[in-house]
């Protein structure tokens, strides 16, 4: 990963797990041990999730813009289908209160979401490439 990537991952991990931290205190006073697991659970599989795809853009950012396109489609196409199958896995399993981990999902979504907006907009980065040279012939305008 670029010192720039980096720098984005810790802008948007952070406000997550103090959504993930608030949302376990609540639903451990709301709705007891169960409720805490739920967020807990939640706020972990959304870092784990826009963590992939990060890595994945990042990566693949290396090898071309168009390979970068490709990742995060691709990426994000596996994370909706995969997130539908553990929600159907996760919503029959007790061991944690249901609709916490899924508004802790949702919170999590937007709290990184934010924090990822909030990252690259204070990045420095070049986005017009000057090492490109110009064309023969053509004059400096």
């Amino acid at each position: 990963m670029q010192v720039n990537d980096v720098r984005v991952l810790k802008s948007a991990a952070l406000p997550t797990a103090v959504v993930g931290v608030v949302a376990a205190i609540v639903s451990l006073f709301a709705v007891g041990g169960s409720g805490a697991l739920g967020a807990a659970v939640g706020v972990l599989l959304v870092a784990v999730f826009f963590t992939i795809g990060l890595v994945a853009v990042s990566w693949a950012g290396r090898i071309s813009p168009t390979a970068m396109f490709a990742a995060a489609m691709v990426s994000y196409l596996l994370k909706v289908i995969v997130i539908g199958i553990l929600l159907q896995v996760f919503e029959g399993i007790g061991a944690w209160h249901f609709p916490t981990f899924a508004w802790t999902v949702v919170a999590g979504t937007i709290a990184w979401i934010g924090g990822e907006v909030w990252g690259f907009t204070r990045l420095k980065m070049l986005y017009v490439d000057d090492s490109v040279t110009k064309a023969p012939g053509r004059a400096e305008p």
